[in-house]
């Protein structure tokens, strides 16, 4: 039992070993980091309301998504009802103190994943979110300069950039804006920035949400739909490292390397330096200057962009179908269509990026012949977890030498048995 700002909090388990591979951690010693970040924690979720990533038997395990706010929750645990763009509504827990962080770290969060949303305003976001996720095999240095370059735009149109990194392959960039504009607003503010900044370093960024289509570092403006979250500062990550999501200064930007921010080492950067974005509340932003860009850009032709896929279609939004299975009208000019085989589908990322590698050894002429964008690591949503696939582009090998689409190995993709009813029951 913690005592914590006058609360009581009590750890179940705390023994138990959330990592225990490259470092060892038990469930306590996760809940004393958080402890000691706490206020830099607190800064990017506080008065936000929080979908509990759950790891409950440890961050070698897969996770689970919970909207909804546990019904034993303490009493002093605030909550707020959000609706979603399905139609349903949930109560999310909101936290607003170091005994709230500390209670859903013990439900096994170890990321936080708050809504871009203050708790009283709940349709108009506070945050833009840039997300920079490279492809396979790209460079970190080429991560590096992408979000040097997002700094740079931004800053040209009178908004503070606030970097850290994502505490996975990525980087994560976040604007604190006015809250007067609607999801919908921010996310086209945000698509416009995405395709601004390709057209400035074209060869290192790209804001295509295919994969097919992407090279480089993906700019993921659908991060400000409403109903998405990523993980906020100094979120444990589930990595053998048990590495966080680190705050930046600009300064560090350049030499930074993620592997430096863990749950060992993050307590004492936090006690020397403090926390890199504590004034971001104080530097809200208008999206007007991007808002223009994005209408520029329509003038000149460029439409909406596909949405995720659980969003109703858009008025102006380009087809949401991958251009490898697209239809094409006869009269329409025909679109090369990728030749794309998947090679694994498994809820264990490892165990897929295992089987992706038993195809290379099967295929090993083949895989010389892929570039480093070929190999597509798709990371796939269920009803309430996530799954990994993986599939291969083999458009860079001679249409004689390409494999056939065997049967994926590991091939357990989740959802199938909840697809295959789907399907029978629309046929009924």
């Amino acid at each position: 039992m913690l005592s914590i700002e006058g609360r009581e909090v009590r750890v179940t388990h705390p023994d138990k070993l959330y990592f225990s591979r490259q470092t060892k951690l038990s469930k306590l010693d996760l809940v004393r980091y958080y402890l000691s970040v706490a206020p830099g924690a607190l800064n990017g979720i506080q008065d936000r309301p929080i979908v509990l990533k759950r790891f409950v038997n440890g961050a070698e395990a897969p996770a689970f998504y919970q909207k909804r706010a546990p019904s034993d929750r303490p009493s002093w645990m605030r909550t707020v009802t959000l609706s979603f763009p399905s139609g349903r509504t949930a109560e999310e827990i909101v936290v607003d103190d170091a005994a709230g962080l500390a209670w859903i770290t013990n439900l096994g969060c170890l990321e936080l994943h708050p809504h871009a949303v203050r708790a009283g305003n709940l349709e108009h976001p506070d945050e833009l979110r840039v997300d920079l996720d490279p492809g396979p095999g790209v460079a970190w240095a080429d991560v590096r300069t992408v979000a040097l370059e997002v700094k740079a735009l931004l800053q040209e149109l009178g908004l503070r950039a606030w970097p850290k990194t994502s505490g996975s392959r990525g980087m994560h960039v976040n604007v604190r804006i006015q809250p007067r504009w609607s999801f919908s607003e921010v996310r086209r503010a945000a698509l416009a920035l995405s395709r601004a900044v390709e057209r400035r370093v074209p060869a290192l960024a790209s804001s295509k949400w295919w994969k097919e289509e992407r090279h480089g570092v993906f700019l993921d403006y659908n991060q400000n739909a409403k109903d998405r979250t990523t993980c906020s500062a100094y979120s444990v990550r589930p990595l053998p490292d048990a590495r966080v999501s680190a705050p930046l200064y600009w300064h560090e930007v350049p030499d930074c390397e993620p592997a430096d921010f863990t749950v060992l080492t993050m307590p004492s950067r936090f006690a020397e330096i403090g926390d890199p974005h504590a004034a971001m509340n104080g530097e809200a932003g208008s999206l007007e200057g991007l808002l223009e860009l994005a209408a520029k850009d329509e003038a000149a032709g460029l439409g909406d962009a596909p949405w995720p896929p659980h969003f109703r279609k858009m008025e102006g939004e380009a087809p949401r179908v991958a251009p490898s299975r697209a239809k094409t009208a006869a009269k329409k000019a025909p679109r090369t269509k990728m030749p794309l085989i998947v090679v694994a589908n498994s809820p264990d990322k490892d165990a897929a990026l295992a089987g992706l590698e038993r195809w290379k050894s099967k295929y090993a002429e083949v895989a010389e012949l892929l570039a480093v964008d070929d190999v597509l690591v798709d990371s796939m949503r269920g009803t309430s977890s996530t799954w990994t696939r993986i599939r291969v582009n083999l458009r860079h090998v001679p249409e004689e030498q390409r494999p056939p689409q065997e049967t994926p190995d590991p091939d357990d993709d989740p959802t199938r048995e909840w697809r295959t009813g789907r399907a029978s029951r629309k046929k009924a």
